[in-house]
């Protein structure tokens, strides 16, 4: 029952509250991270491996030396603070709407203001379908990584009890901020980026496919042949299958070449149907609202077993 309390508890602290507005623990430990790299990165894979390991597992040990003295119930009451701050979902919703409301006013210098504090690729060109394709993008992509993969990484850490569930929600956070921030193919960090990308991946696996797996419930046969036909084809082992399946379940084609820090990279069409339109951002924000009900389902399901 303590899972059960810790998952509901976060979803519903994260949608009231959303994320705290200064002193955010990400944003301490962002700061650690870009302060290290300065000093460590010498263009190696050794020396990012290094960097990784130290960061991610100082607050990992120390998260779960803390619950580990804790009564049962104060652990669970950790867990379920640390599943709020973890998962982003209405972070991403308020970063996905402004995109949608500056479209719908014809603005278009706000609405790409709004898409590159969303998105990594380059905005400065954008026009409003690559706008509304690159935010649907991000939308489903994050559902997995951003909310449904704390929720089973203290899923799975659960099966040691409140501090396993607090190091399992701690570790993928934080190996996912360091993804985001160290996770690039440039020549700063192609090498050095490399472990902290290929621990990232490793940590999302489960969730890309039980995200994926979501969509095509809510989907049907569309979601599925997406997932199945072209996720092969991504970049990313996880976010392939994501994106293909909410990409068919809306009955969108995304994809397409994008422009990543001045270079153009190609990237396969995924989907099918028409090109994203006006409304299809708020549609993939529910798409991934019930999807995220469907998976909290399951783990809660899965705990009462």
């Amino acid at each position: 029952m303590g899972l059960i309390f810790a998952v509901l508890a976060g979803l519903v602290a994260d949608a009231r509250f959303g994320e705290p507005s200064r002193g955010h623990p990400l944003v301490i430990f962002g700061g650690w991270a870009d302060r290290l790299e300065a000093r460590a990165n010498d263009g190696t894979v050794a020396a990012g491996a290094r960097a990784a390991g130290g960061l991610i597992g100082g607050p990992v040990l120390a998260i779960t030396l803390v619950t580990l003295w804790l009564p049962s119930l104060l652990g669970w009451l950790v867990v379920a603070g640390l599943v709020a701050v973890s998962i982003g979902r209405r972070a991403l919703a308020d970063h996905a709407r402004p995109v949608a409301q500056a479209l719908a006013d014809n603005d278009i210098v706000r609405a790409r203001a709004a898409t590159g504090r969303l998105v990594s690729r380059d905005t400065e060109n954008m026009d409003a379908q690559a706008m509304r394709r690159a935010t649907i993008e991000s939308v489903l992509e994050n559902s997995s990584d951003a909310i449904v993969a704390p929720l089973v990484w203290a899923a799975i850490g659960s099966l040691a009890g409140p501090p396993g569930a607090a190091a399992g929600v701690v570790l993928h956070r934080l190996a996912n901020t360091l993804d985001a921030m160290w996770g690039y193919r440039t020549p700063r960090f192609e090498a050095f980026g490399r472990a902290a990308a290929r621990l990232d991946d490793a940590l999302n696996w489960p969730a890309a496919r039980l995200t994926a797996g979501a969509f095509v419930v809510f989907g049907g046969r569309a979601a599925w042949r997406c997932w199945q036909g072209q996720a092969g084809k991504c970049a990313s082992p996880n976010a392939g299958p994501v994106m293909c399946a909410g990409a068919g379940a809306l009955g969108i084609t995304l994809g397409g070449p994008a422009s990543y820090h001045g270079q153009w990279q190609t990237k396969p069409e995924i989907g099918q149907g028409r090109p994203p339109v006006a409304g299809d951002i708020e549609r993939a924000l529910g798409l991934v609202d019930r999807s995220v009900a469907l998976v909290a389902s399951v783990i809660a399901g899965w705990a009462l077993l």
